[in-house]
């Protein structure tokens, strides 16, 4: 194992990891992902977790999924069953390695009195309010240089370690009232690092947790669990974003003084995504607030709303692969991620023929009530996708923006005397168009070429334009669901203060014209499943809608019990136009 001169990759993590083990500091690698069941996990997370197996798997060692739950107030059976769906569903597998913090508390309280023999750490009866006063805070002084006075020692600091193990005790047993106490490691309230002064190790807290019921009236704190939940476990490397490097004296601290194996935090840069909150802080409030129609809103960045907008594993995963692991902050624009999509959904998806806003098109010479079956590719990048028979017939559903009564400069789709190409079809020639007493136009009318079929002219007749249709007697009606970007300001965190002077908020930033919901649209039959079943592919596999974009059936029905297709991503590439100008 120590041989690791032909393991690829060249990013910081990855030395870090073959110094290690080239030193003998370790012999094996154990990584973990330690979600808290707090929420649904996001874009951010697929960062983190691809982070964590992709070194096991590098170096040939595990991973375990382990669950920080000693939050109980917001922690839910319901997010841990989410949290474990959302990995699987990315491609990533745990084994047998399903851990609990929760499992732990028995052995995490016996270390909090390990450490308070040893004399570091004591029961204090200051409360919350009193602790950030005594902590300190930072300040700028009259040159804008931020400053870290001392801290104040509180006056419970030096109780003896008899006391101490006697409150601690009965803190546990349920005598005091929440908030009473608290158990605080004893390090350096002068210390530069505000997180070193003394920090919380448990609370008391009077919360029925999903787990343990209430056979536990004091929790321990993230900052002391952690590290030490880490080492029960054996983890070697245990990989964090970039905010918890300066927790990581204090990881380093409780691991010695408990006593334990030495797990190594390493930090690395954070995802942060254009028109995105990445926090399931503020995840929570659009879901609380209605602002969204729950965690797997299509709009939302979870694995769950993206998974729903049509969005696949493999490219997010490529997405997340290729911005790379660095140890700074930065942005990423979106355009990148919906560049891997495209990337991929062009290779995976059916291709077609779908009208969203409809207007019917009357070929005036083709017989009445007759009906020709015409080929069509199910995906030009993938020859074994095979074919398929779309009906053709008199009335076609077309584009209402593929006809215009008086075209604008180079418009070469259908107008009066313009000639068009029918995808896999015909040629045909505009030769009018009905309306209504409002003045609305209600049908197009035009004339087909019989000897076009296909779209190629006999006379090599130059036609500029193709257009998409769908068989108006075979159509299948759906709900197309249009989405944009749910805040419309690149970093929607940046909070202006409102016209009237009063603090903003993120809210402020969101995009009311996110969602547009189309009714009435309308399908070639293959909507309708018969596709799926002569073709043996699932009828929730990606599709694209010809000139439209890609597709993803919703889980849900729309009005009426329609079928309902979100709209995942458009066709125009806007990363690659960038890309090219830079």
């Amino acid at each position: 194992m120590n041989n690791t001169e032909n393991i690829a990759g060249s990013d910081f993590i990855s030395e870090f990891i073959k110094e290690d083990l080239a030193s003998g500091r370790f012999s094996y690698v154990h990584t973990r992902f330690p979600p808290e069941p707090n929420g649904w996990l996001h874009i951010g997370h697929c960062k983190a977790f691809y982070i964590d197996f992709t070194m096991a798997e590098r170096f040939g060692g595990k991973c375990n999924l382990r669950f920080d739950d000693t939050n109980p107030e917001k922690e839910d059976i319901s997010y841990v069953e989410a949290i474990k769906r959302d990995i699987k569903w990315m491609g990533y597998d745990w084994d047998d390695r399903e851990y609990y913090a929760s499992d732990y508390y028995e052995h995490l309280y016996e270390l909090a009195v390990k450490i308070i023999k040893k004399g570091n750490a004591y029961v204090d009866d200051l409360t919350d309010t009193e602790i950030s006063e005594y902590r300190g805070t930072a300040v700028k002084d009259k040159n804008n240089i931020t400053m870290t006075p001392p801290g104040r020692n509180s006056p419970y600091r030096d109780r003896s370690v008899e006391e101490n193990l006697d409150l601690f005790a009965r803190m546990r047993a349920g005598e005091y009232p929440d908030g009473a106490r608290t158990l605080r490691a004893k390090i350096d309230m002068t210390h530069p690092n505000l997180i070193m002064r003394d920090p919380v190790m448990y609370r008391i807290r009077r919360e029925h947790h999903y787990r343990t019921g209430d056979s536990w009236c004091i929790y321990p704190m993230y900052d002391f669990q952690h590290p030490l939940s880490d080492a029960k476990e054996g983890i070697t490397h245990s990989l964090c974003s970039l905010e918890y490097e300066i927790h990581r004296p204090l990881y380093e601290w409780f691991i010695r003084e408990a006593e334990v194996f030495p797990s190594r935090q390493i930090e690395f840069a954070r995802l942060n995504l254009t028109y995105t909150v990445m926090s399931k802080r503020w995840l929570l409030k659009l879901v609380q607030d209605k602002l969204v129609a729950g965690w797997d809103d299509p709009r939302m960045p979870t694995i769950a709303g993206l998974r729903r907008r049509g969005y696949t594993p493999e490219a997010i995963r490529s997405f997340v692969s290729q911005i790379g692991i660095a140890k700074t902050d930065s942005m990423v624009d979106i355009a990148f991620l919906e560049f891997c999509l495209r990337e991929d959904l062009n290779k995976r998806a059916l291709r077609i023929m779908a009208v969203l806003r409809p207007i019917k098109l009357i070929i005036e010479n083709y017989p009445e009530g007759s009906t020709e079956e015409l080929e069509g590719i199910n995906n030009p990048e993938d020859e074994s996708a095979g074919k398929r028979q779309i009906p053709f017939s008199r009335e076609l559903w077309i584009e209402r923006d593929d006809f215009e009564e008086v075209p604008p400069p180079k418009y070469f789709r259908l107008f009066p005397g313009n000639s068009v190409r029918l995808r896999y079809a015909y040629i045909v020639t505009c030769t009018g168009f009905d309306k209504d007493s409002g003045g609305n136009i209600t049908a197009v009318r035009c004339t087909y070429d019989p000897e076009t079929k296909g779209g190629n002219a006999p006379d090599n007749k130059k036609v500029k334009g193709t257009i998409h249709w769908v068989s108006a007697p075979h159509a299948v009606p759906f709900e197309a669901r249009i989405y944009d970007y749910l805040f419309n300001t690149e970093r929607p965190m940046e909070i202006a203060p409102r016209t009237d002077g009063t603090p903003g908020s993120f809210t402020d930033n969101i995009n009311v014209n996110s969602l547009e919901v189309i009714p009435n649209a309308w399908g070639e039959p293959a909507l309708a499943g018969s596709f799926a079943a002569s073709t043996g592919i699932a009828q929730s596999s990606p599709l694209q809608f010809e000139r439209l974009g890609y597709f993803a059936l919703d889980p849900d029905l729309g009005a009426g019990g329609k079928p309902v297709f979100n709209k995942t991503v458009g066709l125009r590439d806007t990363w690659g136009k960038i890309a090219k100008k830079a």
